[in-house]
């Protein structure tokens, strides 16, 4: 090609694939200046504008807006920077899009209410640091006392949930339940009380007296009716307790009564608090930590079988 041949409007046209009226915008704002004019008047490009008005139409089809297509015509900034700040941008765009399209399965699935979908959707959109802030005002609204156990507020911190950037629909609807949950004043009262013996490692004087044997077959016999669906607080769940019952009254020498039951489930409520429980659980599937089988929480459906005689 010879850097000497000039082309009218209609050239370039054909040759780049924009339409006459575009090339004629482009070049009355002065992105793509005619190089000459003919005797009759009409514009005429060189090579030079012919290459500009090409780089031109690629970084608008890359979704550049044209302030800054003209800065980088204008060599103020190099395409290559343009393009990484263009890349970041975009990968925040899919990001949205990738959760956006989550909450709709999830929708989708539960055929949930307008009012749960709107809450879904707001939580969602919080960014990732925003996120994170819910969870950091969580923990200091919930241990930012002088007795605070250090040990509690690490183990809560290395477990901090964070949503992926394309969440499954089950993260999703975890993520809306562990946010609902850490802004209710009661569970953070439950949490400050159990964090603590958690953090510490320590059994419960029930499960110590027990003994580790009695503690292994009672939430073995726990997850097994778990497994078979036995409500625990349908009739069904009585032989159940009632075994349970009375192994522990032995190790502790006490009445297998009611007020025997109402102390068990005391007892086990005080470090097994079920919306303690709920909050690992939550954790675990936002995180898409792996469930291991023998810590999947049993002690929500014993507390509430034992009282199961009392409420009735």
């Amino acid at each position: 090609m010879d850097v000497t041949t000039l082309y009218s409007i209609g050239e370039l046209s054909r040759r780049t694939g924009l339409s006459v009226r575009t090339i004629r915008f482009y070049s009355d704002s002065g992105m793509v200046a005619p190089t000459t004019r003919s005797p009759a008047g009409y514009r005429l490009y060189d090579l030079d504008a012919l290459l500009r008005l090409e780089l031109l139409r690629t970084l608008r089809e890359l979704g550049m807006d044209l302030a800054t297509i003209q800065r980088v015509l204008d060599s103020e900034l190099s395409v290559a920077d343009v393009a990484a700040a263009h890349a970041d941008a975009m990968d925040v765009q899919i990001r949205v899009l990738r959760l956006r399209r989550s909450v709709l399965r999830v929708v989708a699935k539960r055929g949930s209410s307008p009012e749960e979908t709107k809450l879904m959707h707001r939580l969602t959109q919080l960014s990732g640091e925003e996120r994170r802030r819910l969870i950091d005002n969580f923990i200091d609204g919930t241990f930012g006392t002088m007795d605070a156990d250090p040990a509690a507020v690490a183990m809560v911190r290395a477990a901090t949930p964070d949503l992926p950037d394309d969440p499954s629909g089950e993260q999703i609807a975890a993520w809306v339940e562990l946010a609902e949950l850490v802004g209710d004043e009661d569970f953070r009262a439950r949490m400050r009380r159990t964090a603590g013996h958690q953090a510490a490692g320590c059994s419960l004087d029930i499960e110590s007296v027990a003994g580790e044997e009695l503690m292994e077959f009672t939430r073995q016999r726990a997850a097994e009716a778990m497994e078979l669906g036995i409500d625990p607080r349908s009739d069904r769940v009585a032989p159940v307790i009632d075994d349970l019952v009375r192994r522990f009254s032995e190790a502790f020498a006490r009445t297998p009564d009611t007020e025997f039951r109402d102390w068990m489930a005391q007892q086990f409520e005080e470090a097994h608090d079920p919306r303690v429980d709920r909050y690992w659980r939550l954790v675990w599937i936002v995180n898409g930590w792996q469930v291991v089988p023998n810590l999947i929480p049993v002690y929500p459906w014993l507390i509430q079988a034992l009282r199961n005689d009392r409420d009735a």
